[in-house]
């Protein structure tokens, strides 16, 4: 039950950050601004977000994930509603970074909650389901596109953001932290002791890097794939903002739960499973988004991103549990929130990177080239990573 409630907030989570992405032309008829302007407010909501990620999953670790999750969805659902009313660039770009702020208290507690629910050979496919509702809402965000090509710019925040604060008021209902694993005093978690615990594993600051250049080419595609079609194959921004989320979906949710299923049946007879099968996912990953990137015929380049989709995410079932490897169980979400700190940073500069270039004249397959590499390293990263010897608990 509670992956199911929470596959609903996941789905809005990132339903209301991505639907900006495919809006593109009707914002800037509202609202002018240049392309590195409206790339920079999806990175200043990414640089925002990184930033007090590590806070927001300590809170959740001190005060509780359930009633974190909570308070993240009604405070990131008003802020979408709100974000319908900005007049001016600056009022949109605060928009934005208050977004940051309010989503950053989701992803941690979440992703930790489901662990703490789920122990050993089922948390890949918990965690998976959980990813799947993401990525379903990353396929949605194609709506705004929609939406806005038909109407006004703003009636997606208006809908979306009513929706997350009715639905906020259910979780209060059903939601509930898990029960703890042992009977021992509960001990209240300390911001040093966790950063200390988390540090003194050298395969956490693997984890760190890792998903620092994973967000490179997670990012990369979000942001600037819809513009990229739309560009290069001539499509309108209802067109290629569904193109970019609506038909990779699928794809990455068969990414998910193959990843998920593979990497829990690995784990239970290699401790190392679950990196092994990221690993070789990424190398698949590799060569798909530079097929997808360096072609004109638009049914080879969806295809080639379908397929990387499809490999990528098996990272996404997989990072929680293979954190759970490298870290103790009290400090999960406070890690988790670290790891988005390096993610989304570098994906946010990523996105930046893009508009900048756009206005340069520099084409963005430039962008995807930049995110195999970082893939590559990854791969590499993954292997270097050493479980903890109390692993699965």
């Amino acid at each position: 039950m509670t992956v199911a409630l929470l596959c609903v907030v996941a789905c809005l989570n990132y339903l209301d950050r991505v639907m900006l992405t495919t809006m593109r032309g009707s914002i800037q008829e509202a609202i002018p601004m240049t392309d590195a302007q409206f790339g920079l407010l999806t990175s200043a909501f990414l640089w925002v977000y990184a930033v007090l990620s590590p806070f927001a999953g300590f809170l959740a670790d001190r005060f509780g994930r359930a009633r974190m999750i909570i308070t993240s969805l009604f405070v990131w659902s008003s802020i979408t509603w709100l974000t319908a009313h900005a007049h001016s660039y600056e009022q949109l770009l605060m928009a934005r970074a208050l977004l940051g702020v309010s989503e950053a208290c989701y992803i941690p507690a979440a992703l930790a909650l489901i662990s703490d629910y789920h122990r050993g050979g089922t948390r890949s496919m918990a965690t998976g389901l959980h990813m799947i509702a993401v990525s379903i809402g990353a396929g949605l965000g194609g709506l705004g596109g929609v939406i806005a090509e038909h109407g006004k710019w703003n009636s997606p925040f208006i809908l979306f953001g009513a929706i997350g604060v009715g639905y906020s008021g259910l979780l209060l209902i059903f939601l509930r932290d898990a029960p703890r694993a042992d009977a021992g005093p509960v001990v209240k978690v300390n911001l040093g002791a966790s950063l200390k615990s988390l540090f003194s594993h050298g395969s956490f600051l693997l984890a760190m890097l890792y998903w620092g250049l994973l967000g490179i080419a997670g990012w990369a595609v979000v942001g600037w794939l819809p513009t990229y079609f739309g560009d290069h194959f001539h499509l309108s921004q209802g067109e290629a903002g569904m193109s970019a989320t609506g038909y990779l979906q699928p794809a990455a949710w068969g990414g998910i739960l193959l990843g998920a299923w593979l990497a829990d049946r690995w784990s239970r007879r290699n401790p190392r499973g679950r990196i092994f099968a990221v690993a070789i996912s990424l190398g698949v990953a590799v060569p798909c988004i530079l097929i997808g990137s360096h072609t004109d015929v638009f049914a080879i380049a969806l295809v080639g991103f379908m397929l990387h989709s499809a490999a990528y995410n098996f990272s996404d079932s997989n990072m929680m549990p293979i954190l759970c490897m490298v870290t103790d169980v009290r400090y999960r979400a406070t890690g988790y929130g670290l790891l988005n700190l390096f993610g989304c940073a570098m994906g946010g500069l990523t996105i930046y990177v893009g508009g900048a270039l756009r206005d340069a004249h520099v084409d963005l397959a430039h962008i995807f080239e930049g995110a195999a590499v970082g893939m590559a390293l990854c791969a590499i990263l993954l292997l270097c990573m050493k479980p903890r010897p109390d692993d699965g608990a």
